[in-house]
C-alpha cells in the first residue's frame, strides 16, 4: 500500500521548507503549484479554455499567460477566482493522479502532495490517507510574506485573507508543524510526523 499524505497551509506558512526537505530526504513530493504553471503554459492542457474565459488581456508579449495579471483579478473577485479554479483544478487533480500512480508503479511507499488550497476549494478533491498542516502564527505570516514578495501590508492582508484561515485549516489535521522558528525546528517536527507515518504503513 502506498500512503497518500497531504501537505497544505496558508501562504507564506511555510509549506515549501517542508516540501524541499522531503525531498531532500528521498520522498516524492506533487506539487499543485507546479503542476498549475504547466497546464497554464502555452502548450498547456488548461491554457485555451483560461485565455478564452479571461480574454487575452492577461498575456505577455510572448503570448504566455502573465501569472500576476491573473492573480490581480482573481484576488480581488471571490467569483472569477472559482471560476478559474474550475477550469484548472479538474486538469491539476488527473496530473497528480498520473504522476501517484507513477510513483506506486515503482514501489514507493509515501507519496506527498503540497496542495495550497486543499481545503479552500470544491474544485480539488484528492483521496487522502493523512494530512499536515504547517501552520504560522499570523503577524510572523504577514511579515514573511511581505518580505518574500516585496507586497505592501494591504496587498499581502489581501491574499492572506483570500485563503482559508490557518487556524481552521488546523482542525482537519492529522498532523500539525508550527513553522514559527528556525528552519531545524521545522525539520524536527516533521521527523517525529514521519516516524509516525513509517509506522503506519507497516
Amino acid at each position: 500500500m502506498t500512503l497518500r499524505i497531504g501537505i497544505t497551509g496558508g501562504i507564506a506558512s511555510g509549506k515549501s521548507t517542508v516540501s524541499s526537505c522531503l525531498q531532500r530526504w528521498g520522498y516524492p513530493v506533487i506539487d499543485a503549484d507546479v503542476i498549475a504553471k504547466d497546464v497554464m503554459q502555452k502548450n498547456g492542457s488548461a491554457f485555451l479554455a483560461v485565455v478564452a474565459h479571461f480574454s487575452s488581456d492577461i498575456l505577455d508579449a510572448d503570448g504566455e499567460i502573465e501569472r500576476m495579471k491573473l492573480a490581480e483579478i482573481i484576488f480581488q473577485d471571490d467569483k472569477k477566482r472559482m471560476e478559474l479554479n474550475q477550469i484548472v483544478h479538474p486538469m491539476i487533480q488527473a496530473e497528480m493522479e498520473r504522476q501517484f500512480l507513477h510513483a506506486q508503479k515503482n514501489g514507493i511507499k509515501m507519496v506527498f502532495f503540497d496542495v495550497p488550497l486543499l481545503f479552500d476549494t470544491d474544485s480539488l478533491s484528492l483521496p487522502l490517507d493523512f494530512v499536515i498542516v504547517v501552520t504560522v502564527k499570523p503577524d510572523i505570516q504577514l511579515q514573511r510574506l511581505m518580505e518574500r514578495n516585496g507586497y505592501t501590508k494591504e496587498h499581502a492582508l489581501c491574499r492572506i485573507q483570500s485563503q482559508m484561515p490557518v487556524a481552521k485549516k488546523e482542525k482537519y489535521a492529522d498532523f500539525i508543524i508550527y513553522n514559527n522558528g528556525t528552519e531545524e525546528e521545522t525539520e524536527q517536527q516533521l521527523k517525529k510526523v514521519l516516524e509516525i507515518l513509517i509506522k503506519r504503513q507497516i
